[in-house]
C-alpha cells in the first residue's frame, strides 16, 4: 500500500526506506527496543542529512505516531544535525482523541495544497486496508471513518514548527 501511495505521489520505489519497526508497536522510550531503534534512525538521518523533517505530531493519539516523533527526536539528539522540524496532525483532527499542545512553543503553518488535493485523496485510497472492508474478519480491525477521511480533504495542510530556545530559532 505504501509503495502504491508513493507511486501516485511520484515517489519512486528506490526512494522509500523502511526501518522495519513493528506496526502497532513502534518502540517507545520505556521499551527495551527503543535504544536500538534510535540508533537505526540516527544512522539513517546521518546518511540522508536532511535540512527539514516532517513527522506526526508528538501528541497524536496513535501510539505509533507518538513513538515516531520520540524516536526521531531522540535520534537527532545523537547526531550533529540541526534540521528544521515540523509536526503534522493526523488523529489530532478527531476531537474525541485530540490532546493539547503548548501553543506558545509552536509556530503554526498552513500550506495551500489545492492543486494536489485530489492526488492526496488517491494516495490515501491506496491504503485499502484502512479505507475499505478489505480486512473484514477482524472485529477489532481498524478502518478510517468517513468523518476522519473528510479531515484530509481540505485544500490545505497544517504543520507545527517547534520553537526550541537556543536550537534553530528563527525570526
Amino acid at each position: 500500500e505504501t509503495q502504491q501511495a508513493m507511486a501516485i505521489l511520484g515517489v519512486k520505489g528506490d526512494r522509500i526506506t523502511y526501518l522495519e519497526l513493528p506496526d502497532g508497536a513502534v518502540p517507545m522510550p520505556d521499551s527495551n527496543e527503543f535504544s536500538a531503534a534510535v540508533d537505526r534512525v540516527a544512522t539513517y538521518l546521518n546518511t540522508v542529512n536532511p535540512d527539514t523533517i516532517f513527522a506526526p505530531s508528538r501528541t497524536d493519539p496513535h501510539p505509533d505516531h507518538r513513538a515516531t516523533w520520540q524516536l526521531l527526536h531522540a535520534a537527532l539528539a545523537h547526531t550533529t544535525l540541526t534540521p528544521r522540524s515540523f509536526e503534522y496532525p493526523i488523529w489530532d483532527w478527531d476531537i474525541n482523541q485530540r490532546h493539547s499542545i503548548d501553543s506558545t512553543a509552536i509556530a503554526a503553518w498552513r500550506l495551500d495544497i489545492s492543486p494536489v488535493v485530489e492526488l492526496k485523496h488517491q494516495a490515501i485510497c491506496a491504503y485499502r486496508s484502512q479505507t475499505t472492508d478489505l480486512i473484514h474478519d477482524d472485529p477489532t480491525g481498524f478502518r478510517l471513518t468517513p468523518t476522519m477521511l473528510a479531515n484530509f480533504a481540505h485544500p490545505w495542510e497544517t504543520y507545527l514548527e517547534v520553537r526550541e530556545k537556543g536550537k534553530g530559532e528563527r525570526d
